[in-house]
């Protein structure tokens, strides 16, 4: 078995209220030198046999029809390698 994540972020132009409330949050918990967060979601797939292109477009599938908002979302999907999934 293999993982695929597929990690969600806001795009560049959509205000992000969630990471502004933790950005403000930092200072009173004495955490400096921030400067900018942004909040997003991580998905984490098993798949089954092998990742070959057919898996990965499936998954691609996945993100734009399920797992994100395209209009104000972008996606990344990526194979987690032997060590990260230890």
């Amino acid at each position: 078995m293999a993982r695929v994540v597929v990690d969600v972020m806001p795009k560049p132009e959509i205000l992000d209220p969630q990471g502004k409330a933790v950005l403000g949050a930092l200072p009173r918990l004495g955490f400096t030198g921030v400067t900018e967060v942004r909040q997003g979601k991580r998905f984490e797939l098993e798949v089954e046999g092998e990742i070959t292109d057919a898996v990965l477009a499936e998954v691609e599938k996945m993100a734009e029809t399920l797992l994100s908002n395209p209009v104000i979302e972008d996606y990344a999907v990526r194979v987690l390698t032997a060590e990260e999934q230890a």
